[in-house]
């Protein structure tokens, strides 16, 4: 993005990088030096992308009670390592949407979403910032019914239905921050702010989320790490409060933008 235009990077680079992203992510340090290069111009911008800005991840993390007052308003103990679970990538949709309810106790979840750039493996939390293609907006929505269902929490299902994992309206690389650790984030659902926080509250931050992730399992380009949400959840509140078909939800991070989306009966 240059301003308030787009340039088309599959027809600007003749083909060198095309337009599926994955493709990108997996030569990410070659892309930037490219982008470096380019001349301002562009086409108007157009609405993000359907699928989010990472629409083919091989690997979706999630983190749970990543802030300290959701720990709180949960009533459990602040944990000792994350708590890591998966929102399957069918899930995935763009910034702009109708978010079909599967139930009547669908709940909102505020996140700031990671985009890895490149290949990660035991890496240091100081040299983690390095391997992030970007930063952008999410959202984690819950079906708190189904996820509370059987003898343990079912949270990749219960987070999982078509839509629940919107993501965009742009991926920004970190350099773009003035201290990328440190954003404001905040979900209003039918224009009340109903969470608001910073980044910089999360228990375990962006960089020591990759070092302790990598060191199990490689992250791989165009891999999303959902990193948790702030308090203010409805399923917290009492009484409890759902969303409702015609509800509108707008969850959005300093220095990125905004999702939205608008509740359906499914």
């Amino acid at each position: 993005m240059t301003g308030e235009a787009v340039i088309d990077v599959e027809r600007a680079s003749a083909g060198r990088f095309p337009a599926d992203p994955l493709t990108v992510f997996e030569e990410w340090e070659a892309f930037r030096a490219w982008a470096a290069e380019l001349e301002p111009g562009g086409v108007q911008a157009p609405v993000g992308p359907d699928g989010g800005v990472s629409p083919a991840p091989r690997q979706v993390f999630a983190i749970g009670l990543n802030y300290r007052d959701h720990a709180d308003e949960a009533g459990l103990a602040l944990p000792e390592s994350p708590s890591v679970f998966t929102k399957f990538a069918t899930a995935l949709t763009g910034p702009d949407t109708q978010l079909r309810l599967p139930g009547d106790r669908v709940d909102w979840e505020a996140e700031l979403v990671v985009v890895m750039g490149r290949r990660a493996e035991h890496v240091a939390a100081g040299d983690a910032w390095s391997y992030v293609a970007g930063l952008t907006v999410g959202q984690d929505y819950s079906e708190r019914g189904v996820q509370s269902v059987g003898p343990v929490p079912q949270f990749s299902l219960g987070k999982s239905f078509p839509g629940f994992a919107p993501t965009g309206p742009v991926l920004v690389t970190p350099d773009e921050f003035a201290d990328p650790d440190d954003l404001a984030i905040e979900c209003l659902v039918n224009g009340e702010s109903v969470q608001k926080s910073r980044t910089s509250s999360m228990i375990f931050s962006v960089p020591e989320l990759i070092a302790r992730l990598s060191a199990v399992c490689p992250l791989l380009p165009g891999d999303l790490i959902f990193t948790g949400t702030p308090s203010g959840v409805g399923h917290a509140r009492t009484p409890q409060r759902y969303l409702r078909p015609g509800d509108e939800v707008v969850t959005r991070i300093e220095g990125i933008g905004q999702l939205r989306q608008t509740c359906v009966a499914s």
